[in-house]
């Protein structure tokens, strides 16, 4: 397509089906060729200044125009779909096939053949996905318990399914593959979860032998004025707990910062700060840490607090 040619506004923002934009007579076999489109799958094309190949939605929408009935978008792209971050940066698209139907295998997708009950799945913006429960369900059910527990965090957080509602869905598929691993993430599942790295601190220090800490808790003077939420408490020792996610680096987040822990210590609180890099790679130490906390708080703390 030369340079000058006017973009059909059809096919301007989404991916389309080469054989129907010629059949319409939007474009012409030589005009899908050019430089101007970008063929990401056998037939799908996308507007080239379009192209975003790190993009999940775009490479879902493009899996979405050769799924047969029945198919559903399923596992991380589902919970991207519904509002729920978790994937990587080269993430495939995972997609839910009826049994009997075939697809050759491709970089960008991974086929799966799970038995979906028609309850299961959905529609969202017009694309086919699994609900919020089965989401959860399928990955609740992960090799991986903290991965689990991550997944179904991020979905309850966002209020897209409840903890009783997916009680209530495990009970009734008691005798499926994985329904004990999905227990299991769900007992350690809470709703009040800020991110994902929350999750992976909080697991950290409950599977470490650590008490349950009180999530976002909310902190007040001793006239009753709010002081600040910290993301993790445990409140009869006065110990507070922070995840400092990139954003905190920013200047004028760190002045907010400083003031609140400021006045977080100015009532007593000792509160204590990691990062990623002392959850995913440091966790001992960051046990270690926290552990001399409460034992240093425990020593000091009035009688009938421990």
């Amino acid at each position: 397509m030369p340079r000058t040619a006017r973009v059909p506004r059809e096919l301007a923002f989404l991916p389309f089906l080469g054989s129907r934009a010629v059949a319409d007579g939007l474009l012409t076999r030589d005009m899908l060729r050019g430089a101007a489109w970008r063929r990401l799958l056998p037939d799908v094309y996308v507007l080239a200044a379009g192209y975003r190949p790190e993009d999940h939605r775009m490479w879902c929408e493009a899996v979405a125009l050769t799924l047969p009935p029945g198919a559903a978008f399923c596992g991380l792209s589902a919970a991207y779909l519904w509002g729920v971050d978790l994937l990587d940066r080269q993430t495939p698209v995972s997609v839910a096939l009826p049994s009997g139907v075939r697809r050759r295998r491709h970089p960008r997708i991974r086929y799966g053949y799970p038995r979906l009950a028609p309850g299961d799945h959905d529609h969202l913006a017009g694309l086919p996905v699994t609900t919020p429960a089965r989401t959860a369900y399928d990955l609740g059910r992960q090799a991986s318990m903290t991965e689990s527990v991550v997944a179904v965090d991020a979905l309850l957080a966002r209020r897209l399914v409840r903890v009783n509602q997916l009680t209530e869905y495990a009970a009734a598929r008691r005798r499926w593959p994985g329904v004990d691993r999905f227990r299991r993430a769900l007992a350690f599942a809470d709703p009040l979860s800020g991110s994902p790295m929350e999750t992976r601190l909080r697991l950290t220090l409950v599977r470490g032998g650590l008490p349950a800490p009180v999530l976002q808790f909310e902190i007040h003077d001793g006239q009753g004025r709010f002081v600040g939420r910290v993301d993790f408490a445990y409140p009869r020792w006065r110990i507070a707990i922070e995840y400092e996610g990139d954003h905190h680096r920013e200047r004028s987040q760190f002045r907010r910062d400083v003031a609140r822990l400021n006045a977080l210590r100015a009532q007593g609180w000792l509160v204590l700060r990691f990062t990623a890099d002392d959850v995913v790679r440091q966790p001992a130490r960051l046990l270690a840490l926290v552990s001399q906390a409460i034992q240093e708080r425990r020593q000091t703390a009035p009688p009938g607090t421990n």
